[in-house]
Protein backbone atom coordinates (compact mmCIF):
# COMPACT_ATOMS: atom_id res chain seq x y z
CA UNK A 1 0.00 0.00 0.00
CA UNK A 2 1.37 3.42 -0.95
CA UNK A 3 1.84 6.18 1.62
CA UNK A 4 -1.01 8.18 0.11
CA UNK A 5 -3.31 5.15 0.34
CA UNK A 6 -2.34 4.66 3.99
CA UNK A 7 -3.09 8.32 4.73
CA UNK A 8 -6.56 8.13 3.21
CA UNK A 9 -7.29 4.78 4.87
CA UNK A 10 -6.43 6.26 8.26
CA UNK A 11 -8.37 9.46 7.48
CA UNK A 12 -11.51 7.56 6.46
CA UNK A 13 -11.12 5.47 9.63
CA UNK A 14 -11.16 8.63 11.75
CA UNK A 15 -14.06 10.07 9.73
CA UNK A 16 -16.25 6.99 10.14
CA UNK A 17 -15.31 5.94 13.67
CA UNK A 18 -15.41 9.34 15.34
CA UNK A 19 -18.50 10.28 13.34
CA UNK A 20 -20.19 7.07 14.50
CA UNK A 21 -19.41 7.53 18.20
CA UNK A 22 -22.57 9.67 18.52
CA UNK A 23 -24.62 6.68 17.41
CA UNK A 24 -22.62 4.44 19.75
CA UNK A 25 -23.32 6.77 22.68
CA UNK A 26 -27.03 6.82 21.91
CA UNK A 27 -27.22 3.01 21.68
CA UNK A 28 -25.10 2.38 24.78
CA UNK A 29 -27.11 4.93 26.77
CA UNK A 30 -30.45 3.33 25.96
CA UNK A 31 -30.25 0.82 28.84
CA UNK A 32 -26.95 1.60 30.57
CA UNK A 33 -27.01 4.56 33.00
CA UNK A 34 -25.07 7.40 31.32
CA UNK A 35 -22.59 8.04 34.13
CA UNK A 36 -21.82 4.34 34.55
CA UNK A 37 -21.47 3.83 30.79
CA UNK A 38 -19.07 6.76 30.44
CA UNK A 39 -16.96 5.95 33.51
CA UNK A 40 -16.51 2.26 32.72
CA UNK A 41 -15.82 3.07 29.08
CA UNK A 42 -12.89 5.29 29.97
CA UNK A 43 -11.54 2.99 32.66
CA UNK A 44 -11.53 0.12 30.15
CA UNK A 45 -10.11 2.26 27.34
CA UNK A 46 -7.46 3.75 29.63
CA UNK A 47 -6.38 0.29 30.75
CA UNK A 48 -6.11 -0.88 27.13
CA UNK A 49 -4.17 2.26 26.24
CA UNK A 50 -1.74 1.57 29.09
CA UNK A 51 -1.14 -1.91 27.67
CA UNK A 52 -0.47 -0.33 24.26
CA UNK A 53 2.06 2.06 25.79
CA UNK A 54 3.94 -0.81 27.44
CA UNK A 55 3.78 -3.00 24.32
CA UNK A 56 5.39 -0.14 22.35
CA UNK A 57 8.23 -0.05 24.85
CA UNK A 58 6.99 3.24 26.28
CA UNK A 59 6.89 4.38 29.88
CA UNK A 60 3.96 5.47 32.01
CA UNK A 61 6.27 7.37 34.35
CA UNK A 62 5.53 11.09 34.03
CA UNK A 63 6.49 14.18 36.07
CA UNK A 64 4.09 15.23 38.84
CA UNK A 65 3.04 18.43 37.09
CA UNK A 66 2.30 16.55 33.88
CA UNK A 67 0.28 13.97 35.83
CA UNK A 68 -1.73 16.74 37.52
CA UNK A 69 -2.42 18.25 34.10
CA UNK A 70 -3.68 14.88 32.84
CA UNK A 71 -6.07 14.67 35.80
CA UNK A 72 -7.41 18.17 35.08
CA UNK A 73 -7.85 17.42 31.38
CA UNK A 74 -9.36 14.06 32.29
CA UNK A 75 -12.07 15.80 34.27
CA UNK A 76 -12.96 18.04 31.33
CA UNK A 77 -12.71 15.71 28.31
CA UNK A 78 -14.20 12.44 29.59
CA UNK A 79 -16.51 14.63 31.67
CA UNK A 80 -17.75 16.29 28.48
CA UNK A 81 -18.36 12.85 27.02
CA UNK A 82 -20.43 11.77 30.04
CA UNK A 83 -22.55 14.92 29.68
CA UNK A 84 -23.15 13.92 26.06
CA UNK A 85 -24.43 10.52 27.24
CA UNK A 86 -27.14 12.34 29.21
CA UNK A 87 -27.85 14.80 26.38
CA UNK A 88 -28.38 12.18 23.67
CA UNK A 89 -31.29 10.69 25.60
CA UNK A 90 -33.29 13.74 24.54
CA UNK A 91 -31.41 15.10 21.51
CA UNK A 92 -31.04 13.40 18.08
CA UNK A 93 -27.48 12.25 17.34
CA UNK A 94 -27.18 14.47 14.26
CA UNK A 95 -28.11 17.61 16.18
CA UNK A 96 -25.77 16.67 19.04
CA UNK A 97 -22.88 16.17 16.63
CA UNK A 98 -23.41 19.59 15.06
CA UNK A 99 -23.40 21.36 18.42
CA UNK A 100 -20.23 19.47 19.43
CA UNK A 101 -18.73 20.45 16.06
CA UNK A 102 -18.71 24.03 17.38
CA UNK A 103 -15.75 23.15 19.64
CA UNK A 104 -13.20 24.91 17.33
CA UNK A 105 -15.39 28.03 17.53
CA UNK A 106 -15.36 27.97 21.33
CA UNK A 107 -11.60 27.40 21.33
CA UNK A 108 -11.20 30.52 19.17
CA UNK A 109 -13.26 32.47 21.74
CA UNK A 110 -11.00 31.20 24.54
CA UNK A 111 -7.96 32.26 22.54
CA UNK A 112 -9.45 35.72 22.10
CA UNK A 113 -10.10 35.86 25.85
CA UNK A 114 -6.41 35.06 26.28
CA UNK A 115 -5.64 38.13 24.14
CA UNK A 116 -4.41 36.21 21.13
CA UNK A 117 -4.72 37.89 17.75
CA UNK A 118 -6.62 35.85 15.20
CA UNK A 119 -7.06 36.41 11.43
CA UNK A 120 -10.22 38.20 10.41
CA UNK A 121 -11.36 35.10 8.52
CA UNK A 122 -11.34 33.16 11.79
CA UNK A 123 -13.31 35.89 13.55
CA UNK A 124 -15.86 35.91 10.72
CA UNK A 125 -16.10 32.12 10.87
CA UNK A 126 -16.72 32.23 14.62
CA UNK A 127 -19.51 34.77 14.21
CA UNK A 128 -21.21 32.88 11.39
CA UNK A 129 -20.74 29.57 13.20
CA UNK A 130 -22.45 30.73 16.36
CA UNK A 131 -25.32 32.04 14.26
CA UNK A 132 -25.69 28.49 12.96
CA UNK A 133 -25.58 27.11 16.51
CA UNK A 134 -28.31 29.58 17.47
CA UNK A 135 -30.47 28.21 14.64
CA UNK A 136 -29.87 24.68 15.89
CA UNK A 137 -30.33 25.41 19.59
CA UNK A 138 -34.10 25.64 19.39
CA UNK A 139 -36.13 22.68 20.69
CA UNK A 140 -37.72 20.82 17.79
CA UNK A 141 -37.91 17.35 16.27
CA UNK A 142 -37.98 15.61 19.66
CA UNK A 143 -35.09 17.60 21.12
CA UNK A 144 -35.65 19.13 24.54
CA UNK A 145 -34.24 22.45 25.69
CA UNK A 146 -32.28 20.95 28.60
CA UNK A 147 -30.80 18.29 26.30
CA UNK A 148 -29.58 20.98 23.90
CA UNK A 149 -28.18 22.92 26.86
CA UNK A 150 -26.23 19.81 27.91
CA UNK A 151 -24.79 19.53 24.38
CA UNK A 152 -23.60 23.14 24.61
CA UNK A 153 -22.12 22.42 28.06
CA UNK A 154 -20.34 19.37 26.63
CA UNK A 155 -18.88 21.49 23.82
CA UNK A 156 -17.71 24.10 26.34
CA UNK A 157 -16.05 21.45 28.53
CA UNK A 158 -14.42 19.84 25.50
CA UNK A 159 -13.09 23.15 24.16
CA UNK A 160 -11.79 24.13 27.61
CA UNK A 161 -9.97 20.81 27.96
CA UNK A 162 -8.49 21.09 24.48
CA UNK A 163 -7.48 24.71 25.08
CA UNK A 164 -5.75 23.93 28.37
CA UNK A 165 -4.04 20.81 27.04
CA UNK A 166 -1.84 22.97 24.82
CA UNK A 167 -0.93 25.28 27.70
CA UNK A 168 -0.31 22.92 30.59
CA UNK A 169 2.76 20.69 31.03
CA UNK A 170 1.83 17.35 29.48
CA UNK A 171 3.63 13.98 29.13
CA UNK A 172 5.87 13.76 26.08
CA UNK A 173 4.19 10.50 24.97
CA UNK A 174 0.65 11.30 23.75
CA UNK A 175 -0.43 7.71 24.42
CA UNK A 176 0.67 7.99 28.04
CA UNK A 177 -1.11 11.34 28.35
CA UNK A 178 -4.35 9.92 27.02
CA UNK A 179 -4.02 6.88 29.29
CA UNK A 180 -3.98 9.06 32.41
CA UNK A 181 -6.72 11.35 31.09
CA UNK A 182 -9.04 8.43 30.45
CA UNK A 183 -8.29 6.73 33.76
CA UNK A 184 -8.60 9.97 35.75
CA UNK A 185 -11.93 10.89 34.23
CA UNK A 186 -13.28 7.35 34.42
CA UNK A 187 -12.28 6.74 38.05
CA UNK A 188 -13.63 10.09 39.24
CA UNK A 189 -17.01 9.32 37.64
CA UNK A 190 -17.13 5.66 38.68
CA UNK A 191 -18.03 5.98 42.37
CA UNK A 192 -21.02 8.33 41.86
CA UNK A 193 -22.11 6.20 38.90
CA UNK A 194 -22.66 3.25 41.24
CA UNK A 195 -25.59 5.12 42.79
CA UNK A 196 -27.36 5.18 39.41
CA UNK A 197 -27.51 1.40 38.96
CA UNK A 198 -31.12 0.93 40.04
CA UNK A 199 -32.63 -2.11 38.30
CA UNK A 200 -29.53 -2.37 36.10
CA UNK A 201 -30.44 -4.50 33.08
CA UNK A 202 -28.47 -3.57 29.94
CA UNK A 203 -29.61 -4.86 26.58
CA UNK A 204 -27.33 -6.67 24.14
CA UNK A 205 -27.44 -3.66 21.80
CA UNK A 206 -26.29 -1.31 24.56
CA UNK A 207 -23.47 -3.65 25.57
CA UNK A 208 -22.30 -3.88 21.95
CA UNK A 209 -22.51 -0.09 21.66
CA UNK A 210 -20.36 0.26 24.79
CA UNK A 211 -17.78 -2.21 23.44
CA UNK A 212 -17.69 -0.29 20.15
CA UNK A 213 -16.97 2.97 21.99
CA UNK A 214 -14.13 1.38 23.98
CA UNK A 215 -12.40 -0.56 21.20
CA UNK A 216 -13.07 1.55 18.13
CA UNK A 217 -13.95 5.02 19.39
CA UNK A 218 -11.16 5.27 21.96
CA UNK A 219 -8.44 2.91 20.71
CA UNK A 220 -8.63 2.33 16.94
CA UNK A 221 -9.75 5.86 16.07
CA UNK A 222 -7.17 7.45 18.34
CA UNK A 223 -4.33 5.30 17.00
CA UNK A 224 -5.25 6.24 13.43
CA UNK A 225 -5.41 9.91 14.45
CA UNK A 226 -1.97 9.88 16.08
CA UNK A 227 -0.50 8.19 13.00
CA UNK A 228 -2.06 10.84 10.78
CA UNK A 229 -0.59 13.67 12.84
CA UNK A 230 2.87 12.25 12.18
CA UNK A 231 2.34 11.37 8.52
CA UNK A 232 -0.13 13.84 6.97
CA UNK A 233 -0.58 17.64 6.78
CA UNK A 234 -2.43 19.04 9.81
CA UNK A 235 -4.87 20.86 7.53
CA UNK A 236 -5.93 17.54 6.00
CA UNK A 237 -6.15 15.79 9.37
CA UNK A 238 -8.26 18.62 10.81
CA UNK A 239 -10.98 17.99 8.22
CA UNK A 240 -12.44 15.41 10.60
CA UNK A 241 -13.89 18.34 12.58
CA UNK A 242 -16.43 19.13 9.88
CA UNK A 243 -16.79 15.68 8.30
CA UNK A 244 -17.79 13.91 11.54
CA UNK A 245 -21.18 15.70 11.79
CA UNK A 246 -22.04 14.63 8.24
CA UNK A 247 -21.31 11.01 9.18
CA UNK A 248 -23.28 11.33 12.43
CA UNK A 249 -26.33 12.83 10.68
CA UNK A 250 -26.29 10.12 8.00
CA UNK A 251 -26.09 7.31 10.56
CA UNK A 252 -28.83 8.88 12.66
CA UNK A 253 -31.16 8.93 9.66
CA UNK A 254 -30.29 5.38 8.59
CA UNK A 255 -30.28 3.61 11.96
CA UNK A 256 -32.36 5.69 14.36
CA UNK A 257 -35.04 7.04 12.07
CA UNK A 258 -34.05 10.65 12.70
CA UNK A 259 -35.61 13.22 10.38
CA UNK A 260 -33.91 15.96 8.43
CA UNK A 261 -35.63 19.33 8.81
CA UNK A 262 -34.91 22.57 7.02
CA UNK A 263 -33.73 24.09 10.29
CA UNK A 264 -31.27 21.22 10.81
CA UNK A 265 -30.03 21.41 7.22
CA UNK A 266 -29.56 25.20 7.29
CA UNK A 267 -27.86 25.06 10.67
CA UNK A 268 -25.68 22.17 9.53
CA UNK A 269 -24.47 24.01 6.43
CA UNK A 270 -23.73 27.19 8.38
CA UNK A 271 -21.87 25.41 11.20
CA UNK A 272 -19.89 23.08 8.93
CA UNK A 273 -18.79 25.92 6.61
CA UNK A 274 -17.85 28.11 9.58
CA UNK A 275 -15.88 25.34 11.29
CA UNK A 276 -14.15 24.52 8.00
CA UNK A 277 -13.13 28.18 7.68
CA UNK A 278 -11.77 28.33 11.23
CA UNK A 279 -9.95 25.00 11.02
CA UNK A 280 -8.38 25.60 7.62
CA UNK A 281 -7.34 29.21 8.17
CA UNK A 282 -6.09 28.81 11.71
CA UNK A 283 -5.71 25.16 12.84
CA UNK A 284 -7.33 25.28 16.27
CA UNK A 285 -5.92 24.17 19.57
CA UNK A 286 -8.79 21.66 19.59
CA UNK A 287 -6.97 19.62 16.96
CA UNK A 288 -4.73 18.16 19.64
CA UNK A 289 -3.99 14.59 20.61
CA UNK A 290 -6.56 14.77 23.38
CA UNK A 291 -9.28 14.49 20.76
CA UNK A 292 -8.54 10.77 20.99
CA UNK A 293 -10.48 10.69 24.24
CA UNK A 294 -13.54 10.92 22.03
Amino acid sequence: MTHNAKVWTALVTVYVIWGSTYLGIAVAGETIPPLFAASTRFIAAGTLMALIVRSRGGSLHVPRRAFASCVAIGILLPGANSVLFFAERNVPTGLASLIIASVPLWVAVLRLAGRERLPWQVLAGVGVGFAGVAVLAQPSGGARAWGIALCVLSALMWSSGSFLSARLPMPADPFAATTYEMLAGGILMFVPSLFTLHAFSPSLHSILGWIYLVVFGSIVGYTAYVWLLANAPLGLVSTYAFVNPVIAITLGVLFRGEHLTWRLLVGAVVVVVAVATVVRKEPPVAAQLEEGVR
